[in-house]
């Protein structure tokens, strides 16, 4: 006859003792549950801050916070950082980057389409802005670091990569208020040049080989915007070299043109007898203005108010 089991006995778990792991076991389970929801609660928040830039070479980069250390590696695009409040976040800059003074006291790891790889690396950024047309962007992408590649060509890809800047830098107030103030400030521009000015022919040199600003650059629409003409043909491409006959055949009204540049245009064959030299329609830029004059960027008002004292400078020159 099998003996009765007592209470006590480890075969037979008390009452008391069943429940205690009952109790035991929900808490365990509660534990993990929470720890669970703790997690999914963490990357929800990760995934809440997290954003991607889709930029001018068609590459999506994804970022999970803003980033605080920038290598910038074309001019205009330095420009735009710092005009949207994000100067110190630059860490490093191309040889050709010089606005604001702030920068210049930065590193600088070479020009913009031949940067040092290593320079570049050993600063240790967490994005770099460089133009399409720069050949370091797949090197420095399978280094592993994020790129973003912007260049603003026109004035729709100027307003397009400060939109992108916003975005990136988490600042699209900013960049909207920036847009607003340099579409002000060449309106303002715009409406200083008399009357008598507008129309005027414009050959705009943008370098002695000769290169010249074709139709669709951002400097011919700023020229179109103050009610000038570029005499350029658009079938020539936007920066087309210039056969210096074809100027003199075209005769502008008005001509633009480096310090540099200027010195040289009478020494070109036929040239003496253009109508802008003899009657001293050139406008000589120095090199700061012509830096402004390039850069599709924050400082376009201060380019088009160059470019609008130049035409209203003909008027002067003939009284």
């Amino acid at each position: 006859m099998r003996a009765a089991t007592h209470p006590s006995s480890p075969r037979a778990p008390s009452p008391q003792r069943s429940l205690a792991r009952g109790r035991g076991s929900k808490n365990a389970w509660t534990r993990v549950g929470l720890s669970v929801l703790a997690l999914l609660a963490l990357l929800a928040l990760g995934s809440a801050h997290a954003f991607e830039i889709h930029d001018d070479a068609g590459q999506t980069t994804r970022f999970d916070a803003p980033p605080a250390r920038i290598v910038s590696l074309l001019p205009s695009l330095t420009e735009t950082v710092c005009a949207l409040g994000a100067c110190d976040r630059l860490v490093g800059v191309d040889r050709y980057s010089n606005w604001p003074a702030a920068v210049q006291k930065l590193p600088q790891v070479g020009g913009g389409l031949d940067p040092s790889i290593e320079a570049v690396v050993a600063l240790k950024p967490d994005v770099v802005l460089m133009a399409t047309s720069s050949r370091a962007a797949l090197r420095l992408r399978a280094l592993g670091l994020r790129v973003v590649a912007l260049e603003p060509k026109t004035l729709a890809s100027m307003r397009r990569a400060t939109e992108r800047l916003g975005e990136l830098l988490r600042e699209p107030q900013a960049a909207g208020a920036l847009l607003r103030q340099i579409d002000a400030g060449v309106q303002a521009a715009a409406q200083s040049v008399p009357a008598a000015a507008r129309g005027q022919r414009v050959y705009y040199e943008v370098d002695a080989a000769p290169h010249a600003a074709g139709r669709g650059t951002f400097i011919d629409e700023l020229l179109t915007a103050l009610g000038l003409v570029n005499i350029i043909d658009a079938s020539l491409g936007p920066y087309p070299k210039i056969n210096p006959e074809w100027v003199v055949r075209a005769d502008p009204d008005l001509i633009m043109v480096s310090q540099q540049g200027a010195a040289e245009l009478a020494r070109r064959p036929g040239w003496a007898q253009l109508r802008a030299l003899r009657q001293g329609h050139v406008c000589a830029f120095d090199a700061a203005q012509r830096d402004i004059l390039v850069r599709p960027g924050p400082r376009m008002p201060e380019a088009a108010r160059l470019m609008a004292d130049c035409a209203a400078h003909r008027l002067s020159a003939e009284k």
